[in-house]
């Protein structure tokens, strides 16, 4: 394993370090060797409609833990950019990669260590993969700048083409967090608070822990999640060796491209039939139901009520149902204009984070709802993941259909929404479909 050297850091309070960047353009590499050969913190993130990136070490860190995380993260990172001193193409110019918690005064503990409220990696080392090019870039603080360009010769000295498909690990046992009765509680419990009016909606979660027997080599699961689910956001942000947070998600919070805005309305959900035609039933029932149509009008309703303070202009798409592997989704796109070009993707996710997808309406009311019924730690889960540039542009999903692995554990997380006329056993198996994207790579 290639082992980084000390990282820069920034924290949430600016330090002015300075990175050099330089890049090279490659052969191809596999995203999968090349993260199987880097040592944390690793990230990883691709999607149906851009970049492949895979990265490792840390060339700088950006950390907030106050509950202005979003605008801490965005000053830090102004600082950071504006110390890079980069030479090469923008395919593969350095980003900044991480998250945040899903609540602003999340605590990072176990399985959640090295997690805090915000945390972005500058990778020392980046695999770009992208319109049939691939591109190594290394950025180095600038304690030794002359050393860049022999480390980008090194490194790339280095790369394999391929490395050794890892044993996936067998699940020995799982234990939920909530069984279903007292899932069945829950559910009830919330749609008493709808029904007294506290609430229009809430989206409640549980966790499943698997125990395996032995470690996780995330990326033979994230390779084998992008054949199952090619149309998923895929990420990985792993900051230590002692935990990684990734999935493959439906559900994109924002892009950021200029002055255009992209984000996704996706809530109400049904399963895949076994045949043509109970598939084509089921997604007849999506499109009918009356509880899913209305659930689904809130998310769209908010994204266009948050967007609008920050936009020239708002367009809501036509609702369709997005097909995965193992469940159907109404999908709704929403695009939205800056007046300018001063506009910041963190911004965007600021504002509609969490969506009434994963929290509910109103907002605050959903929140102390989650944080009284909800028997774990959200972490990272149903929150922002993704990466932006020194430009603000980027982007990022909602952190769903996902886990944090611990060494021989898996915490797996999934959340449906509730709604006045919720049915607990329904809502109940269409939970335990949004654990299978990972569950099944872990058993198959």
């Amino acid at each position: 394993m290639e082992s980084s050297p000390r990282d820069g850091q920034v924290s949430a309070e600016p330090t002015g370090s300075a990175v050099a960047s330089r890049a090279c353009q490659l052969p191809d590499c596999a995203a999968r060797s090349f993260l199987a050969g880097r040592d944390a913190p690793r990230v990883y993130w691709t999607s149906p409609y851009g970049p492949e990136f895979a990265g490792g070490g840390s060339a700088a860190r950006i950390i907030a833990t106050d509950p202005n995380r979003f605008e801490s993260v965005r000053e830090d990172a102004a600082d950071l950019f504006d110390g890079v001193e980069y030479d090469g193409p923008g395919v593969a110019r350095p980003r900044l990669f991480g998250g945040f918690s899903f609540h602003d005064d999340h605590e990072a503990l176990a399985p959640w260590r090295g997690f805090p409220p915000a945390h972005f990696v500058l990778p020392r080392t980046l695999l770009t993969r992208a319109d049939g090019e691939t591109w190594l870039t290394v950025s180095v603080p600038e304690s030794a700048p002359e050393t860049v360009d022999e480390e980008l010769e090194s490194v790339r000295e280095r790369l394999v083409d391929d490395a050794p498909e890892s044993r996936l690990p067998s699940v020995v046992a799982t234990e939920p967090t909530a069984t279903r009765e007292e899932w069945a509680a829950q559910v009830r419990g919330a749609v008493e608070r709808i029904e007294r009016g506290d609430l229009r909606k809430v989206t409640l979660a549980q966790a499943l822990s698997a125990d395996l027997d032995g470690p996780v080599p995330i990326p033979d699961v994230l390779e084998r999640l992008g054949e199952s689910y090619p149309d998923c956001f895929r990420f990985l942000f792993e900051p230590t060796a002692e935990a990684g947070f990734f999935g493959a998600t439906p559900e994109r919070l924002a892009t950021l491209r200029g002055r255009t805005v992209e984000t996704d309305a996706l809530a109400g959900s049904v399963g895949r039939g076994e045949t043509d035609a109970e598939d084509e039933r089921l997604e007849a029932d999506l499109r009918d139901s009356e509880k899913m149509r209305h659930e689904h009008e809130l998310v769209v309703e908010t994204i266009r009520d948050q967007l609008g303070p920050l936009a020239g202009s708002v367009r809501v798409g036509d609702r369709q149902v997005r097909k995965l592997a193992n469940i159907q989704h109404l999908w709704t796109p929403v695009e939205a204009e800056f007046p300018d070009d001063a506009g910041h993707v963190l911004s965007v996710a600021e504002a509609l984070h969490p969506t009434p997808a994963v929290g509910g309406l109103p907002l605050e009311e959903a929140l102390a709802t989650i944080r009284a019924v909800e028997s774990f730690d959200r972490g990272w889960y149903a929150a922002p993941v993704g990466w932006f540039d020194a430009d603000g542009d980027g982007t990022f999903a909602v952190g769903l259909r996902s886990g944090v692995a611990t060494d021989r554990r898996v915490t797996l997380f999934a959340g449906n929404g509730i709604v006045a006329d919720s049915d607990p056993e329904t809502e109940y198996e269409e939970v335990q479909l949004k654990y299978r994207p990972i569950l099944d790579e872990l058993q198959r």
